[in-house]
């Protein structure tokens, strides 16, 4: 059975049970503050388990992206070396919100499992929850007298809190869950040894297919569980893993859902998959992390060093060393796998079709980064090895090359083991684990249990309309971090305060308690369907009816910033064509920024267009139409454009400006005469086939158009008011350069006079002509000297100082021959001598220079110098 068919059929199966389908939602989260990527098929539904949304469908089923690489579920150093963890998976699952409950879920699933798919009943085995004596659980007794309806009790397995209790996290819903597993052992081997015994012990091929969580508890701040206020069915199902028991597979990735990429790998590579365990684990690793690399980007993550953005990268990175240790691939070569992936995946996950070209970009372009990364720290490892005594590997330098440059200590590991030397683990670990520390000390944030004043599920946002509202607490509660202390998260009953969503941040304002004294809202966020409104103190009456006000200000900046944002958006599609898509965006009250595909920088001509086009909308005084609760299909009727990556209800919000019609939820102009003028101020690269527009509106033109007027008008007072500005600066210019061209003339017959003295005090130290010194030259003309004296002096080692506009310069030239033979490296040396200028620096071996910020380390660093030669 194909795996498209296998899809369907679950699909189909749930919705003749009268479930609704629902597709997937992103799989990278740009609005939830607690989780980066969608981990499992619940998060889009977490503020129906809270009860913080209205269900509109009591039963739900889909398949739903996920990812598992960091925080609690985190699968990421499994994958690869065993047949059935990923990266990305999907993960079909079957939902009810209040309705039913263990009975029809036992059931369904046994009757999909079995009667549907025709799964051998003797192949299966099902676990319930034990009970815990910690939280006072009992054990499912429930679940237990449901499943010996329909297999033996004997398969029937007791699962302790770890594997039979389900959590979200260390806060949220929760409940005992039922596991399903499959034996797809041979007969042979299940005669020697019996399938019960292996169920969550970690074998391959005796494994869980499904996981049916009985959601009905919620784990408050201090660990102890109370009930939810209605009872959910929250079902997962690995859909890899399914495809493998279905098509008689013993591993996931021999299922159609990999070979595919697999055969790719191996034509792509020249290697043969299945021949050699560390090719295969390198093609597994491949094989699953294009696919969850891939998405991502579709989803509107690119890799970057920050985030969700660092993660993708950390995940592509690995794939790429994979390939570069084990496969011998030197080049790029994981994006080409795009276009198989998009043939195989496009017809259910149309992003991958419409991001194919995006996609392919970005990580072509991430490969020849980290490729060349790779054999940058290929030369400084070998210098580590060179200026190590001994056959054991420092790990304190084997971290400084991890963390600094990002070579994967692994795969220093690996070269340090074929060249017979050791790594100092425990030393790197430790080191490790010092930054760590001092990043979890960072990012921790301590949050108490909300303290319910009144049980008002939906808060009502009243922004669009007001500024301003009378309104009461419905619930609060604290949250503690390093970086921000103490705060207070308030929810209203109604509010009129945006929450940071759409790019567009969170309002802020301020409440009247009593006597003119005002509490101040800093921020604005939205939370499993709460607005939440940051605060750094509470009302001492948290049950009063308080005055809420929206920083009136700040809120029009910003609206004019998110209006410009759409007239843009329109404008670059005209200017520069069709394939121009939104990428992400940041709407503040300062400024704004636009991130958008397309294939080469801006030209001035270009730019220029795009600002006329923008601004001719602006004096057109078109006034704002905005559509609110409209259905998807009727906002799509008008026009509105649907962003890949993000998540859409069944009805939307409109907003209209002429012909630039979008979905969106933040907050607009009511002509766009309001938005004043509109100006670039920046336009540059992010990644391969993005580009990133930072533009202002309203006051801040004002002010720049402002000091750019003053600016010119002092120039013109430096310049003794000429005539004509531009022509005094010119003929300046002009001047300049001539000057210049003069002064070079004579540093450089300065540095030829110097070339004869300096040679008198180079010095021999250990058959190594030797010196260091401070000169008074510009760093081309030490350049110069330091090849001349290299050519008129064999085995010098030389490194010179030099000071320039209150900033250090390091220069260090190694005859060949000294780096050859005496293993001697002038990158090394720059870089060591370079902390004592407060900088650092770089190059070749036989010549490099560094910088910094201390010129009075100067002397020191030359003094330091010659150690590398005793």
């Amino acid at each position: 059975m194909k795996s498209q068919q296998i899809r369907k059929q679950f699909l189909d199966f749930f919705a003749s049970k009268k479930h609704t389908i629902v597709p997937s939602s992103p799989m990278v989260l740009k609005n939830d503050p607690t989780l980066m990527f969608t981990n499992a098929g619940m998060v889009p539904f977490k503020e129906y388990f809270l009860g913080q949304k209205t269900v509109v469908d009591k039963r739900i089923a889909d398949t739903q992206k996920c990812l598992r690489v960091s925080g609690k579920h985190n699968d990421l150093e499994e994958v690869g070396k065993d047949t059935y963890h990923h990266t990305m998976f999907e993960m079909l699952g079957n939902w009810s919100f209040g309705d039913y409950f263990k009975k029809e879920a036992i059931a369904w699933a046994w009757e999909l499992l079995t009667e549907v798919y025709k799964i051998d009943k003797d192949c299966l085995y099902v676990t319930v929850f034990e009970g815990a004596e910690d939280d006072n659980l009992a054990y499912d007794q429930e679940a237990f007298d449901f499943w010996k309806q329909y297999i033996d009790e004997d398969r029937i397995i007791n699962g302790n809190k770890k594997d039979n209790f389900w959590e979200m996290g260390s806060q949220g819903p929760c409940g005992p869950c039922s596991e399903i597993h499959v034996d797809i052992r041979s007969a042979e081997e299940k005669a020697k040894v019996a399938g019960k015994s292996l169920v969550n012990q970690d074998h391959p091929q005796v494994v869980e297919i499904w996981n049916l969580v009985f959601m009905e508890f919620n784990r408050k701040a201090d660990g102890s569980l109370e009930k939810l206020p209605a009872q959910h069915v929250d079902t997962g199902m690995g859909f890899e893993r399914l495809c493998m028991v279905l098509q008689n597979k013993q591993s996931n990735y021999d299922t159609d859902v990999f070979t595919p990429l697999i055969r790719e790998i191996e034509t792509i590579t020249d290697n043969e998959y299945g021949t050699n365990e560390k090719i295969d684990i390198a093609i597994r690793v491949i094989a699953d992390h294009i696919r969850a690399v891939a998405f991502a980007i579709a989803d509107g993550q690119l890799p970057s060093n920050t985030g969700a953005g660092y993660v993708i990268r950390r995940i592509l990175r690995r794939a790429i060393r994979y390939g570069f240790t084990f496969l011998n691939t030197k080049e790029p070569f994981i994006y080409k796998l795009v276009t198989t992936l998009s043939k195989q995946m496009g017809e259910n996950f149309s992003e991958l079709k419409a991001q194919k070209q995006l996609i392919t970009n970005v990580i072509k372009e991430e490969e020849n980064s980290f490729l060349r990364t790779l054999d940058q720290g290929l030369v400084l490892l070998d210098g580590i090895i060179k200026n190590t005594h001994g056959k054991e590997v420092s790990g304190k330098k084997a971290f400084e090359l991890f963390d600094t440059y990002g070579f994967p200590i692994d795969l220093t590991a690996l070269i340090l083991s074929e060249k017979g030397m050791t790594l100092n683990e425990e030393e790197f670990s430790t080191e490790l684990e010092k930054q760590k520390s001092r990043s979890r000390a960072a990012a921790v944030v301590e949050t108490d249990d909300w303290v319910i004043l009144d049980d008002d599920p939906e808060e009502e946002f009243i922004g669009y309309d007001t500024l301003e509202a009378k309104v009461k607490i419905t619930r609060y509660r604290k949250v503690s971090s390093k970086k921000e202390g103490n705060l207070y998260q308030l929810v209203f009953n109604m509010t009129p305060f945006y929450p940071e969503g759409g790019g567009q941040v969170g309002d802020k304002g301020y409440i009247e308690v009593s006597n003119g004294n005002v509490i101040y809202i800093v921020d604005t966020k939205k939370e499993n369907n709460l607005i939440i409104h940051f605060a750094k103190s509470l009302p001492k009456d948290t049950s009063q009816i308080l005055k809420v006000a929206v920083d009136e200000k700040q809120r029009f900046r910003t609206a004019c910033n998110h209006s410009a944002t759409h007239l843009l958006h329109q404008a670059l599609r005209e200017v520069l064509g069709e394939h121009v898509e939104q990428k992400g965006s940041a709407v503040h009250s300062k400024n704004l920024r636009f991130d958008f595909s397309h294939f080469a920088k801006l030209t001035v001509d270009e730019l220029r267009d795009v600002e006329d086009f923008v601004n001719a909308r602006i004096d057109s005084k078109i006034p704002l139409k905005e559509f609110r609760n409209i259905p998807m299909e009727t906002a799509k009727e008008k026009g509105a454009m649907a962003l890949f990556g993000e998540k859409y209800g069944d009805t939307v919000r409109a907003i209209q400006f002429g012909q630039s019609v979008e979905l969106c939820g933040g907050t607009h102009v009511q002509n766009t005469s309001d938005i004043w003028h509109f100006k670039i101020t920046s336009e540059s690269a992010i990644a391969a086939g993005v580009r990133r527009i930072e533009a202002i509106t309203s006051d801040a033109t004002k002010d720049f158009y402002f000091e750019n007027n003053r600016a010119f008008f002092e120039i013109k007072d430096i310049l003794k008011n000429p005539k004509n500005p531009l022509k005094a600066i010119l003929d300046l210019q002009e001047e300049n350069t001539v000057l210049k061209k003069q002064i070079e003339t004579l540093l450089k017959d300065k540095a030829k006079n110097l070339k004869s003295d300096l040679i008198q005090e180079v010095k021999p130290i250990n058959g190594i002509n030797f010196l260091a010194k401070k000169l008074d030259l510009d760093q081309n003309n030490v350049k110069d000297l330091a090849f001349d004296l290299g050519n008129a002096t064999d085995n010098l080692f030389l490194v010179v100082g030099t000071e320039k506009d209150g900033k250090a310069f390091l220069t260090c030239f190694i005859s060949k021959n000294l780096v050859e033979e005496k293993q001697l490296n002038a990158g090394l040396v720059v870089r060591e001598l370079g902390k004592l200028i407060q900088g650092g620096g770089g190059g070749q071996p036989f010549y490099a220079t560094a910088g910094g910020k201390n010129p009075a380390g100067i002397e020191n660093a030359l003094k330091e110098a010659e150690k590398f030669i005793l």
